[in-house]
């Protein structure tokens, strides 16, 4: 899954003209998401309700400023009932500036 996202600065993570780590970590959060709702819709169920369960090797090699156009990615790597581990990178104009491994929990 890929989603792209310009940084604005009106954005909550936006401080001293650049997106800061959380607002980097919540963005691959909400890629996830989305892949998850794509998902369900496709099965013809509703959307149900995720949580980050866990965050495993978080890199931030960057913090993008203000107009950067970030291209996310997701990828699951393994699931187990209702969780799932999932494979993220951000890059900017193709250069990482982060990445890291999350574990999903859809709640039934």
């Amino acid at each position: 899954t890929t989603t792209v996202l310009t940084v604005k600065a009106d954005n909550i993570f936006v401080e001293n003209g650049v997106l800061t780590a959380p607002g980097l970590t919540e963005n691959m959060a909400q890629t996830a998401a989305a892949r998850a709702g794509y998902i369900f819709r496709q099965k013809g169920e509703a959307v149900k309700l995720g949580f980050i369960g866990a965050i495993k090797n978080l890199e931030i090699l960057a913090e993008p400023p203000i107009g950067a156009v970030l291209t996310t990615t997701v990828r699951e790597i393994a699931r187990v009932l209702q969780i799932s581990a999932v494979a993220t990178e951000i890059f900017v104009q193709n250069q990482l500036i982060a990445r890291c491994e999350m574990k999903i929990v859809i709640e039934e």
